[in-house]
């Protein structure tokens, strides 16, 4: 349980630097199941400024916020515009 939490402290201090968090969700967006990439955003959003803070620059509700990031989660490109914004990260495309 130590080494669980340790990992935990050490990946919320890495996802507040930008390039980071970005490069983490870049990562999980390569997995071909979308729960991968929306678990790796709710860590990103926990770690730079937590759910409510979040959900208050979406104008969403944290209860929307939280179902929108869960693994069962279903967000539209604009929540997830929104919550990269709110977050300081934006979408990008690259080539292969």
């Amino acid at each position: 349980m130590k080494t669980q939490t340790k990992h935990d402290d050490w990946l919320r201090e890495k996802l507040q630097d930008a390039e980071f968090a970005a490069e983490f969700l870049n990562a999980a967006g390569e997995d071909d199941d979308i729960k991968t990439y929306l678990i790796a955003l709710r860590k990103v959003v926990d770690a730079r400024g937590g759910v409510a803070s979040v959900a208050e620059k979406t104008d969403l509700s944290r209860e929307t916020l939280y179902r929108t990031l869960s693994s069962s989660g279903n967000p539209t490109i604009k929540t997830l515009s929104a919550v990269l914004k709110a977050t300081g990260l934006k979408f990008g495309v690259s080539a292969p």
